[in-house]
């Protein structure tokens, strides 16, 4: 079932690329979050995107933003590419039990065993403010992301 705009994002605790544990509450009262779904790590478009990320997106820097980034991959992998492209942000690894947080937003693809391209962007409260979910070869717009963190 898809998480929809208004409704309560579902709490997950996943390990980042360097093995520390994150969970989505901890930012609750503080952060609003942009929550990036994004299907394998090292793909064309998957790296475009997050360099762009990287590169683009300045509200990450911000103290009441946190950019966290889901991927079916091991967290040895994200952190491979997380060095090797210099990625500073959250890179979570939904590995075990496979994709289990994709599912529960609603973006994971059985068929292809990934996520699809699907982003969240989730108030201090907790509630989903803002969605986007793209097939897997569309790459999103970062501008869109900008946008509505502009209204929160």
């Amino acid at each position: 079932m898809a998480v929809e705009v208004g409704q309560q994002a579902p709490d997950f605790e996943l390990k980042d690329q360097h093995g520390t544990p994150v969970r989505l509450s901890g930012f609750r009262g503080s952060k609003n979050v942009v929550l990036v779904f994004y299907p394998l790590a090292f793909s064309g478009t998957c790296t475009g995107e997050l360099c762009a990320m990287r590169d683009e997106f300045p509200e990450v820097t911000r103290d009441d933003v946190e950019l966290l980034t889901v991927s079916v991959d091991s967290r040895y992998a994200l952190r491979t590419w997380s060095d090797a492209e210099g990625f500073a942000f959250s890179m979570l690894s939904d590995f075990w039990p496979h994709g289990d947080v994709a599912k529960s937003y609603g973006v994971f693809d059985d068929n292809m065993g990934f996520a699809t391209r699907g982003t969240f962007i989730i108030d201090k409260d907790g509630v989903v403010r803002w969605k986007v979910v793209n097939p897997v070869p569309q790459a999103r717009d970062i501008a869109d992301y900008q946008k509505a963190l502009a209204t929160l």
